[in-house]
Protein backbone atom coordinates (compact mmCIF):
# COMPACT_ATOMS: atom_id res chain seq x y z
CA UNK A 1 0.00 0.00 0.00
CA UNK A 2 1.45 3.58 -0.81
CA UNK A 3 1.79 6.18 1.34
CA UNK A 4 -0.82 8.10 -0.45
CA UNK A 5 -3.40 5.56 -0.59
CA UNK A 6 -2.85 4.53 3.47
CA UNK A 7 -3.40 8.02 3.82
CA UNK A 8 -7.01 8.00 1.80
CA UNK A 9 -7.77 5.15 4.19
CA UNK A 10 -7.09 6.43 7.50
CA UNK A 11 -9.10 9.88 6.41
CA UNK A 12 -11.77 7.78 4.97
CA UNK A 13 -12.76 5.76 8.19
CA UNK A 14 -11.66 8.59 10.39
CA UNK A 15 -9.44 6.48 12.23
CA UNK A 16 -6.22 8.29 12.67
CA UNK A 17 -5.26 6.15 15.81
CA UNK A 18 -5.29 2.59 13.98
CA UNK A 19 -1.88 1.24 12.97
CA UNK A 20 -0.73 0.00 9.48
CA UNK A 21 -0.93 -3.50 10.90
CA UNK A 22 -4.15 -2.86 11.73
CA UNK A 23 -5.22 -1.20 8.37
CA UNK A 24 -8.06 -2.79 6.40
CA UNK A 25 -10.70 -1.60 3.91
CA UNK A 26 -13.87 -2.78 2.19
CA UNK A 27 -14.01 -3.01 -1.38
CA UNK A 28 -17.34 -4.46 -3.17
CA UNK A 29 -17.09 -7.06 -5.95
CA UNK A 30 -19.22 -7.14 -9.54
CA UNK A 31 -21.77 -9.45 -7.94
CA UNK A 32 -22.33 -7.39 -4.73
CA UNK A 33 -19.84 -9.47 -2.17
CA UNK A 34 -17.61 -7.69 0.03
CA UNK A 35 -14.04 -8.45 0.60
CA UNK A 36 -11.93 -6.76 3.49
CA UNK A 37 -8.58 -5.53 1.83
CA UNK A 38 -5.28 -6.52 3.41
CA UNK A 39 -2.48 -3.83 4.04
CA UNK A 40 0.63 -4.75 3.75
CA UNK A 41 0.36 -8.16 2.55
CA UNK A 42 2.57 -10.76 0.93
CA UNK A 43 1.42 -14.68 0.92
CA UNK A 44 3.02 -17.54 -0.55
CA UNK A 45 0.94 -20.45 -1.68
CA UNK A 46 2.48 -23.61 -2.00
CA UNK A 47 0.34 -26.73 -3.06
CA UNK A 48 1.60 -30.03 -3.99
CA UNK A 49 0.46 -30.67 -7.27
CA UNK A 50 -2.06 -30.24 -10.54
CA UNK A 51 -2.37 -33.51 -11.29
CA UNK A 52 -5.83 -33.80 -8.84
CA UNK A 53 -8.82 -31.26 -9.73
CA UNK A 54 -9.62 -30.04 -5.96
CA UNK A 55 -5.51 -28.80 -5.53
CA UNK A 56 -6.45 -26.58 -8.29
CA UNK A 57 -9.23 -25.16 -7.04
CA UNK A 58 -7.73 -24.33 -3.66
CA UNK A 59 -5.22 -22.53 -5.28
CA UNK A 60 -6.56 -20.83 -7.52
CA UNK A 61 -9.87 -20.09 -5.52
CA UNK A 62 -7.20 -18.46 -2.79
CA UNK A 63 -5.34 -16.74 -4.82
CA UNK A 64 -8.49 -15.19 -6.01
CA UNK A 65 -9.29 -13.65 -2.78
CA UNK A 66 -5.98 -12.67 -1.97
CA UNK A 67 -5.24 -10.93 -4.86
CA UNK A 68 -8.82 -9.20 -4.98
CA UNK A 69 -8.19 -7.56 -1.27
CA UNK A 70 -4.77 -6.17 -2.68
CA UNK A 71 -2.18 -8.93 -1.52
CA UNK A 72 0.49 -9.92 -3.49
CA UNK A 73 0.42 -13.87 -3.83
CA UNK A 74 2.54 -16.37 -5.20
CA UNK A 75 1.05 -19.71 -6.27
CA UNK A 76 3.02 -22.71 -6.70
CA UNK A 77 2.39 -26.50 -7.56
CA UNK A 78 5.13 -28.53 -6.53
CA UNK A 79 4.59 -31.90 -9.21
CA UNK A 80 4.53 -34.12 -6.10
CA UNK A 81 7.81 -33.54 -5.74
CA UNK A 82 9.17 -32.70 -2.47
CA UNK A 83 12.49 -31.30 -3.32
CA UNK A 84 10.44 -28.68 -5.81
CA UNK A 85 8.27 -27.43 -2.82
CA UNK A 86 10.96 -26.86 -0.75
CA UNK A 87 12.66 -25.12 -3.38
CA UNK A 88 9.68 -23.17 -3.97
CA UNK A 89 9.03 -22.01 -0.40
CA UNK A 90 12.25 -20.94 -0.42
CA UNK A 91 11.86 -18.59 -3.24
CA UNK A 92 8.59 -17.05 -2.25
CA UNK A 93 10.01 -16.46 1.33
CA UNK A 94 13.18 -14.56 -0.75
CA UNK A 95 10.55 -12.81 -2.19
CA UNK A 96 9.27 -11.31 0.57
CA UNK A 97 6.37 -13.49 1.21
CA UNK A 98 5.51 -12.77 4.95
CA UNK A 99 2.88 -15.25 4.99
CA UNK A 100 3.02 -18.92 3.76
CA UNK A 101 0.41 -21.61 3.14
CA UNK A 102 1.16 -25.18 2.21
CA UNK A 103 -0.04 -27.84 1.55
CA UNK A 104 2.67 -30.33 2.21
CA UNK A 105 3.40 -33.49 -0.23
CA UNK A 106 5.52 -34.90 2.72
CA UNK A 107 4.73 -33.10 6.06
CA UNK A 108 7.90 -34.28 7.29
CA UNK A 109 10.65 -32.98 5.11
CA UNK A 110 9.80 -29.35 5.42
CA UNK A 111 11.30 -28.20 8.74
CA UNK A 112 14.78 -26.98 6.99
CA UNK A 113 12.53 -24.68 4.45
CA UNK A 114 10.23 -23.45 7.63
CA UNK A 115 12.90 -22.82 9.94
CA UNK A 116 14.44 -20.18 7.23
CA UNK A 117 11.09 -18.52 6.75
CA UNK A 118 11.18 -18.26 10.53
CA UNK A 119 14.16 -16.25 10.47
CA UNK A 120 12.20 -13.73 8.10
CA UNK A 121 9.65 -13.53 10.46
CA UNK A 122 7.42 -15.65 8.00
CA UNK A 123 3.68 -17.15 9.40
CA UNK A 124 3.01 -20.31 8.66
CA UNK A 125 -0.36 -22.08 7.82
CA UNK A 126 -0.57 -25.68 7.43
CA UNK A 127 -3.28 -25.98 4.46
CA UNK A 128 -5.53 -29.41 4.58
CA UNK A 129 -2.08 -31.46 5.74
CA UNK A 130 -0.40 -31.17 8.94
CA UNK A 131 3.49 -30.34 8.71
CA UNK A 132 5.10 -32.75 11.24
CA UNK A 133 8.17 -32.26 13.39
CA UNK A 134 8.57 -28.30 13.06
CA UNK A 135 7.92 -25.74 15.68
CA UNK A 136 7.98 -23.50 12.84
CA UNK A 137 4.16 -23.67 11.89
CA UNK A 138 2.06 -21.65 13.17
CA UNK A 139 -1.44 -22.71 12.35
CA UNK A 140 -3.47 -25.63 10.73
CA UNK A 141 -6.73 -25.34 8.92
CA UNK A 142 -8.03 -28.57 7.58
CA UNK A 143 -11.43 -30.37 7.66
CA UNK A 144 -12.20 -33.14 10.08
CA UNK A 145 -10.08 -35.92 8.95
CA UNK A 146 -11.08 -38.36 10.90
CA UNK A 147 -14.76 -37.79 10.06
CA UNK A 148 -14.24 -37.87 6.81
CA UNK A 149 -13.09 -41.81 7.60
CA UNK A 150 -15.67 -42.43 9.81
CA UNK A 151 -18.72 -40.88 7.78
CA UNK A 152 -17.19 -43.35 5.11
CA UNK A 153 -16.96 -46.35 7.31
CA UNK A 154 -20.93 -45.29 8.78
CA UNK A 155 -21.79 -45.29 5.31
CA UNK A 156 -20.77 -48.85 4.54
CA UNK A 157 -22.22 -50.18 7.83
CA UNK A 158 -25.46 -48.58 7.17
CA UNK A 159 -25.96 -50.10 3.36
CA UNK A 160 -24.87 -53.24 3.76
CA UNK A 161 -27.19 -53.55 7.37
CA UNK A 162 -24.06 -54.41 9.60
CA UNK A 163 -25.35 -53.71 12.84
CA UNK A 164 -28.71 -55.62 12.16
CA UNK A 165 -26.43 -58.85 11.67
CA UNK A 166 -26.12 -59.21 7.79
CA UNK A 167 -23.38 -60.60 6.16
CA UNK A 168 -20.50 -62.07 5.38
CA UNK A 169 -19.75 -59.70 2.62
CA UNK A 170 -16.91 -59.29 1.01
CA UNK A 171 -14.45 -56.30 1.38
CA UNK A 172 -11.22 -54.53 -0.28
CA UNK A 173 -9.88 -51.60 1.96
CA UNK A 174 -7.36 -48.98 0.75
CA UNK A 175 -5.78 -46.28 2.00
CA UNK A 176 -4.10 -42.95 0.89
CA UNK A 177 -0.93 -42.14 0.86
CA UNK A 178 1.98 -43.27 3.44
CA UNK A 179 3.23 -39.66 3.37
CA UNK A 180 0.03 -37.65 3.80
CA UNK A 181 -0.24 -37.51 7.31
CA UNK A 182 -4.60 -36.69 6.35
CA UNK A 183 -4.00 -40.54 5.27
CA UNK A 184 -4.02 -42.04 8.82
CA UNK A 185 -6.69 -40.22 9.96
CA UNK A 186 -9.07 -41.37 6.99
CA UNK A 187 -8.26 -44.89 7.53
CA UNK A 188 -8.50 -44.44 11.30
CA UNK A 189 -12.32 -42.63 11.39
CA UNK A 190 -13.17 -45.67 8.47
CA UNK A 191 -11.58 -48.63 10.46
CA UNK A 192 -12.70 -48.03 13.81
CA UNK A 193 -16.04 -48.40 12.35
CA UNK A 194 -15.41 -51.51 10.04
CA UNK A 195 -12.54 -53.13 12.20
CA UNK A 196 -15.53 -55.31 14.41
CA UNK A 197 -17.27 -56.33 11.65
CA UNK A 198 -14.11 -58.00 10.02
CA UNK A 199 -13.37 -59.31 13.45
CA UNK A 200 -16.43 -60.60 13.74
CA UNK A 201 -16.40 -62.12 10.49
CA UNK A 202 -19.19 -59.89 8.98
CA UNK A 203 -16.72 -57.85 6.79
CA UNK A 204 -13.84 -60.78 5.11
CA UNK A 205 -11.23 -59.37 3.16
CA UNK A 206 -10.05 -62.19 0.86
CA UNK A 207 -6.56 -60.47 -0.27
CA UNK A 208 -5.85 -60.53 3.34
CA UNK A 209 -4.97 -56.86 3.51
CA UNK A 210 -7.07 -55.69 6.25
CA UNK A 211 -4.62 -54.15 9.01
CA UNK A 212 -5.20 -55.44 12.05
CA UNK A 213 -4.25 -51.84 14.22
CA UNK A 214 -5.17 -48.38 12.65
CA UNK A 215 -1.55 -47.71 13.15
CA UNK A 216 -0.44 -50.54 10.34
CA UNK A 217 -2.44 -48.47 7.57
CA UNK A 218 0.32 -47.72 5.96
CA UNK A 219 0.31 -51.51 4.41
CA UNK A 220 -2.29 -50.71 1.93
CA UNK A 221 -1.69 -47.14 1.20
CA UNK A 222 -1.76 -45.59 -2.10
CA UNK A 223 1.91 -43.99 -3.06
CA UNK A 224 0.92 -39.79 -4.49
CA UNK A 225 -3.04 -41.02 -4.38
CA UNK A 226 -2.31 -42.40 -7.58
CA UNK A 227 -5.52 -43.70 -9.63
CA UNK A 228 -3.19 -45.94 -11.96
CA UNK A 229 -1.76 -47.49 -8.80
CA UNK A 230 -5.05 -48.25 -7.03
CA UNK A 231 -5.93 -49.84 -10.82
CA UNK A 232 -3.16 -51.94 -10.64
CA UNK A 233 -3.80 -53.34 -7.14
CA UNK A 234 -7.00 -53.38 -7.37
CA UNK A 235 -6.18 -55.78 -10.60
CA UNK A 236 -3.60 -57.89 -8.30
CA UNK A 237 -6.45 -58.49 -6.09
CA UNK A 238 -9.19 -59.31 -8.30
CA UNK A 239 -6.63 -61.65 -9.95
CA UNK A 240 -5.45 -63.31 -7.17
CA UNK A 241 -8.41 -64.01 -4.75
CA UNK A 242 -11.39 -63.70 -6.77
CA UNK A 243 -11.86 -66.81 -8.65
CA UNK A 244 -14.67 -69.44 -9.02
CA UNK A 245 -17.20 -67.36 -9.11
CA UNK A 246 -16.15 -64.88 -5.74
CA UNK A 247 -17.43 -61.16 -5.96
CA UNK A 248 -16.23 -57.77 -4.13
CA UNK A 249 -19.31 -56.29 -2.28
CA UNK A 250 -17.47 -52.92 -0.57
CA UNK A 251 -14.34 -51.40 -1.34
CA UNK A 252 -13.48 -48.69 1.26
CA UNK A 253 -11.42 -45.97 -1.12
CA UNK A 254 -10.32 -42.96 0.69
CA UNK A 255 -10.68 -40.79 -1.86
CA UNK A 256 -12.00 -40.27 -5.41
CA UNK A 257 -8.51 -40.14 -7.00
CA UNK A 258 -8.26 -43.69 -5.58
CA UNK A 259 -11.67 -44.71 -6.86
CA UNK A 260 -11.23 -44.06 -10.51
CA UNK A 261 -8.43 -46.49 -10.63
CA UNK A 262 -10.73 -49.08 -8.69
CA UNK A 263 -13.10 -48.21 -10.84
CA UNK A 264 -11.41 -48.83 -13.92
CA UNK A 265 -10.17 -51.86 -12.85
CA UNK A 266 -13.93 -53.60 -11.80
CA UNK A 267 -15.07 -52.35 -14.91
CA UNK A 268 -12.24 -54.64 -16.80
CA UNK A 269 -12.98 -57.37 -14.31
CA UNK A 270 -16.79 -57.78 -15.84
CA UNK A 271 -18.30 -55.90 -13.37
CA UNK A 272 -21.00 -53.19 -14.27
CA UNK A 273 -23.66 -50.97 -12.32
CA UNK A 274 -26.33 -52.74 -11.13
CA UNK A 275 -28.10 -54.20 -7.93
CA UNK A 276 -24.61 -56.45 -7.19
CA UNK A 277 -22.32 -54.04 -8.20
CA UNK A 278 -20.22 -53.28 -5.08
CA UNK A 279 -20.35 -50.29 -2.59
CA UNK A 280 -16.83 -48.37 -3.14
CA UNK A 281 -16.77 -44.80 -1.39
CA UNK A 282 -14.87 -41.45 -2.14
CA UNK A 283 -13.79 -38.06 -1.06
CA UNK A 284 -13.71 -34.68 -2.67
CA UNK A 285 -16.38 -34.77 -5.19
CA UNK A 286 -14.08 -34.67 -8.25
CA UNK A 287 -16.54 -34.04 -11.32
CA UNK A 288 -15.67 -37.74 -12.88
CA UNK A 289 -16.47 -39.07 -9.41
CA UNK A 290 -20.01 -37.42 -9.56
CA UNK A 291 -20.07 -38.51 -12.96
CA UNK A 292 -19.44 -42.36 -11.84
CA UNK A 293 -22.00 -41.63 -8.27
CA UNK A 294 -24.79 -40.70 -11.19
CA UNK A 295 -24.18 -43.83 -13.48
CA UNK A 296 -23.50 -45.98 -10.66
CA UNK A 297 -20.49 -47.34 -10.44
CA UNK A 298 -19.27 -45.03 -7.28
CA UNK A 299 -21.72 -44.91 -4.25
CA UNK A 300 -20.67 -41.76 -2.40
CA UNK A 301 -18.60 -39.47 -1.80
CA UNK A 302 -17.37 -37.02 1.24
CA UNK A 303 -17.73 -33.73 0.16
CA UNK A 304 -15.59 -31.24 1.72
CA UNK A 305 -16.82 -27.92 0.45
CA UNK A 306 -12.99 -26.42 -0.09
CA UNK A 307 -14.41 -22.82 -0.98
CA UNK A 308 -15.13 -22.85 2.90
CA UNK A 309 -11.46 -24.15 3.58
CA UNK A 310 -10.01 -21.30 1.32
CA UNK A 311 -12.85 -18.73 3.05
CA UNK A 312 -11.16 -19.82 6.63
CA UNK A 313 -7.72 -19.43 5.26
CA UNK A 314 -8.76 -16.26 3.92
CA UNK A 315 -9.75 -14.73 7.47
CA UNK A 316 -6.74 -15.91 9.29
CA UNK A 317 -4.58 -14.02 6.57
CA UNK A 318 -6.94 -10.77 7.75
CA UNK A 319 -5.93 -11.75 11.13
CA UNK A 320 -2.28 -12.18 10.83
CA UNK A 321 -1.84 -9.17 8.53
CA UNK A 322 -4.01 -7.15 11.02
CA UNK A 323 -2.20 -8.12 14.21
CA UNK A 324 -5.54 -10.04 15.60
CA UNK A 325 -6.02 -13.13 17.21
CA UNK A 326 -6.80 -15.98 14.89
CA UNK A 327 -9.88 -18.08 14.85
CA UNK A 328 -9.23 -21.81 16.02
CA UNK A 329 -11.43 -24.71 16.98
CA UNK A 330 -8.99 -27.05 18.15
CA UNK A 331 -5.95 -26.91 20.44
CA UNK A 332 -5.85 -30.33 21.48
CA UNK A 333 -5.70 -32.85 18.32
CA UNK A 334 -2.91 -32.05 15.84
CA UNK A 335 0.84 -32.62 17.77
CA UNK A 336 2.79 -32.67 15.09
CA UNK A 337 5.66 -33.79 17.50
CA UNK A 338 6.96 -30.82 17.87
CA UNK A 339 3.92 -28.69 19.55
CA UNK A 340 0.38 -28.90 19.63
CA UNK A 341 -0.61 -26.98 16.20
CA UNK A 342 -3.61 -24.54 16.79
CA UNK A 343 -6.11 -25.98 14.53
CA UNK A 344 -9.37 -24.63 12.34
CA UNK A 345 -11.54 -28.11 11.77
CA UNK A 346 -14.67 -27.33 9.16
CA UNK A 347 -17.21 -30.07 8.83
CA UNK A 348 -17.21 -33.30 6.34
CA UNK A 349 -20.47 -34.34 4.01
CA UNK A 350 -21.82 -37.48 2.65
CA UNK A 351 -22.83 -37.02 -1.08
CA UNK A 352 -24.77 -39.67 -2.94
CA UNK A 353 -26.96 -39.51 -5.83
CA UNK A 354 -30.20 -38.11 -4.49
CA UNK A 355 -27.85 -35.30 -3.19
CA UNK A 356 -25.74 -34.21 -6.17
CA UNK A 357 -28.64 -31.50 -7.11
CA UNK A 358 -29.15 -29.69 -3.92
CA UNK A 359 -25.28 -30.04 -2.74
CA UNK A 360 -23.06 -29.78 -5.20
CA UNK A 361 -25.04 -27.96 -8.17
CA UNK A 362 -27.23 -25.66 -6.30
CA UNK A 363 -24.32 -24.73 -3.95
CA UNK A 364 -22.22 -24.08 -7.05
CA UNK A 365 -19.54 -26.25 -6.30
CA UNK A 366 -19.60 -28.19 -9.91
CA UNK A 367 -22.09 -27.18 -12.37
CA UNK A 368 -24.64 -29.43 -14.24
CA UNK A 369 -23.35 -29.41 -17.44
CA UNK A 370 -19.73 -30.84 -15.83
CA UNK A 371 -21.54 -34.05 -14.82
CA UNK A 372 -23.90 -34.56 -17.81
CA UNK A 373 -27.21 -33.13 -16.38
Amino acid sequence: MTKTKRLFTIVATGAVALSLAACSTATTSATGSTTAAIADCNVGISMPTRSLERWINDGEGLKTKLEGAGCTVDLQYADNKTDQQISQIQNQVAGGAKILVVAAIDGKVLAPALADAKKQDATVIAYDRLINGTPDVDYYATFDNYKVGTLQGQFIEKQLGLKDGKGPFNLEPFAGSPDDNNAKYFFSGAWDVLLPYVTSGQLVVPSGKAPKTNDEWTTIGIQGWASDKAQAEMDNRLSSFYGNGAKVNVVLSPNDSLAVGIEASLKSAGYNAGADYPLITGQDADKANVKAILAGTQSMTVWKDTRTLGAQVFTMIQSIAAGTTVEVNDTKTYDNGKKVVPSYLLAPEVVTKDLVQTKLIDSGFIKASDVGL
